[in-house]
């Protein structure tokens, strides 16, 4: 088939018939064409070319086009800069020795030799600069009907790098229309290599999880990490919550959290959070705002009556902390209160309108008296729902 959508048009960029005219062939590749195929804009564009990065390296220096740099150029990776665009363009490869983390690889110039070392059916589709869909392995039925599966045998593709198996959930949430549409073979492969994401680093299956934790069928999947013995070798507690983890997905449906408080809902205790630390290094943020929803969730919530969100914006006012809102809505997420992070969301956090000046206006001049009047003065605005001004502050001192 030939591919013609508007989305494809709009890829080309005056630079790539470099190529053409030194007789190499190049194609878009991977995830791009997938979007591609699927009416979607593609975020990036990765290219292949049976060219080897020195053909390159020449023909985009005697051009006088910018290279980027030359990181990814032993993998066979050359970063081009064309009107004012990166363009990672790859030779194509074999994996000649394999891990389960990295590769060594070998140039070629064989389409479907390149093919069947990639991870998935939808990701190892090619297409010519011309719309010409290269398809080796049924990637395009598989994302008509939306199916996931390994290219070739499951088990050989998750030897080569364990992170697929991430990758497997993460392309599952992302594509297939409903959950346990796996085929029995892939999930007892995956069980049977789970033990080999013990050796890969945490950050990169940070990458990954968190992709899933905010896709599709979130439930389900992380369920499988469970059934399957992957959650030990990723940082997730033996003795997951899974009964929470089943009230708090339903909760945030359409609320888009952040993946730190989908995966919270599975720890039990402050532990867990700092586990998960250890295996995935975790960003600072990620990681308090984790312990933060293990403390609070239970302890902070609505108040009965006709101002159900003061409990929060009590705890915004009295923090000393830069982020607490983003917290407090995550918590609300958590919850599943929609009306009320839709209120916080409208809220802007008031400011105390007195100061240390003001009292001294007044007569009050030692900094311990001034220190305590504030202090006296702020809980009277706060039992007014902060709303009381300067003057009623004010006039309320000179009572006290």
């Amino acid at each position: 088939m030939k591919l013609q959508s508007p989305q494809f048009q709009a890829l080309f960029t005056p630079g790539l018939q470099l190529f053409e005219k030194k007789n190499y062939e190049l194609r878009i590749a991977g995830g791009a064409v997938r979007d591609l195929l699927s009416g979607m804009t593609p975020q990036d564009i990765d290219f292949a070319t049976t060219a080897t990065p020195a053909e390159m390296k020449d023909m985009f220096t005697s051009a006088g086009v910018r290279l980027i740099n030359n990181k990814g150029e032993k993998h066979g990776t050359i970063t081009a800069r064309l009107h004012e665009q990166n363009f990672e363009i790859t030779t194509l490869r074999i994996d000649v020795v394999t891990d389960g983390r990295h590769a060594e690889v070998e140039f070629t110039t064989d389409w479907e030799k390149d093919a069947e070392r990639r991870d998935l059916t939808v990701n190892s589709m090619f297409l010519g600069l011309d719309g010409m869909l290269y398809d080796f392995f049924n990637g395009y039925e598989d994302l008509k009907n939306k199916k996931i599966r390994f290219v070739g045998k499951a088990s050989e593709r998750i030897q080569e790098d364990y992170l697929r198996i991430l990758r497997y959930f993460r392309f599952y949430g992302r594509i297939a229309e409903k959950p346990g549409d796996h085929e029995p073979s892939t999930l007892q492969a995956i069980k049977e290599n789970a033990k080999g994401l013990a050796g890969i680093s945490g950050e990169r299956i940070w990458v990954e999880l968190k992709k899933i934790l905010v896709g599709n069928h979130v439930n389900h999947l992380v369920r499988l990490m469970y059934e399957l013995d992957i959650a030990q070798y990723i940082g997730l507690p033996l003795d997951g919550s899974l009964e929470e983890f089943d009230r708090v997905t339903h909760n945030i449906e359409n609320l888009c959290p952040k993946p730190m408080t989908v995966l919270t809902s599975l720890f039990k205790v402050k532990d867990d959070v700092t586990n998960l630390d250890l295996r995935l290094k975790i960003s600072k943020e990620e990681k308090n705002l984790g312990l933060f929803l293990v403390k609070y969730r239970q302890e902070l919530t609505k108040a009965v009556g006709p101002e159900p969100l003061r409990p929060y914006q009590d705890f915004i006012m009295d923090s000393r902390e830069a982020n607490t809102n983003s917290k407090i809505c995550e918590l609300l997420k958590y919850q599943g209160e929609e009306h009320l992070l839709r209120e916080i969301q409208q809220w802007t956090v008031p400011t105390f309108p007195v100061s240390g000046h003001d009292l001294r206006k007044m007569g009050v001049s030692s900094g311990k008296e001034i220190g305590t009047a504030l202090q006296q003065l702020r809980e009277e605005w706060k039992k007014s729902g902060y709303h009381m001004d300067k003057e009623e502050l004010l006039s309320c001192l000179k009572k006290l």
